[in-house]
């Protein structure tokens, strides 16, 4: 069964998250197929730009706790999604959770409906956002994310923007990306993979100096007492004990 769904219509190709059985969450499997269909389209000439976007009321919640991804993959596909050569634009009609927050902040422009929630919620299953970091905290505002990262907090679209984590929000989110797409096929694609590099310079280097402290940080907090009764607690639809 495919995970990754893809259509092309004027040199953007879509690709679209397809698990909805389980709000596509970031299952060891879909981070592979999605890994793969970056790569494919980053190597295709007949391809101008990339929308990442879902089936489904969920864009993504998260890891899959029944099949996580080991975080140096996940880190592989964030940096990938940054150096990609090719624009990638997250289209979002539904809710993200948790790790697909870091996908929405590793793609290049961000847009997403009116009614999408959003919500990091890895302290709540005695985790934290660590791996998604790298391209979180160089793109988004210090002070808001703090409030976010720290309670866990669901929040709306217009407050996403605000934060940084959307370019925009519309209450059609299609007639909001029209002229965005509309400009990236009318740009020239060398320019396109130079001015993108100007602007995830800055990114990257956090990906240089941080990546392996935060994916130790990643699977030490995953493997812990607190995540193992959190994890246990949101499968059981239970507050975890240390709730007060």
């Amino acid at each position: 069964m495919t995970l990754i769904a893809r259509t092309r219509a004027r040199a953007v190709e879509t690709l679209s998250l397809d698990s909805p059985h389980n709000r596509n969450a970031l299952s060891a499997a879909l981070v592979g197929e999605l890994a793969d269909a970056l790569t494919e389209s980053g190597k295709d000439t007949g391809v101008r730009a990339i929308v990442l976007t879902h089936t489904g009321n969920t864009f993504s919640a998260g890891a899959d706790l029944k099949d996580p991804p080991p975080p140096e993959a996940l880190v592989a596909l964030l940096r990938q999604i940054i150096e990609l050569p090719k624009p990638v634009v997250a289209r979002v009609t539904g809710h993200v959770r948790a790790g697909g927050l870091g996908l929405l902040a590793a793609c290049d422009i961000a847009a997403a409906a009116t009614d999408a929630t959003f919500a990091f919620t890895e302290v709540r299953i005695g985790v934290a956002p660590a791996v998604i970091s790298l391209p979180l905290l160089p793109r988004t505002n210090p002070r808001a994310l703090a409030r976010h990262y720290l309670t866990g907090e669901r929040f709306d679209a217009a407050e996403a923007q605000a934060t940084g984590l959307l370019t925009t929000c519309a209450d059609d989110v299609d007639t909001a990306l029209d002229p965005i797409l509309e400009g990236l096929r009318r740009s020239a694609p060398d320019a396109l993979a130079e001015t993108k590099r100007l602007l995830t310079a800055r990114v990257l280097e956090a990906f240089d100096r941080d990546a392996a402290d935060l994916t130790a940080l990643s699977a030490r907090l995953f493997s812990s007492p607190q995540a193992r009764e959190g994890m246990t607690a949101f499968l059981e639809r239970r507050d975890p004990a240390w709730v007060v």
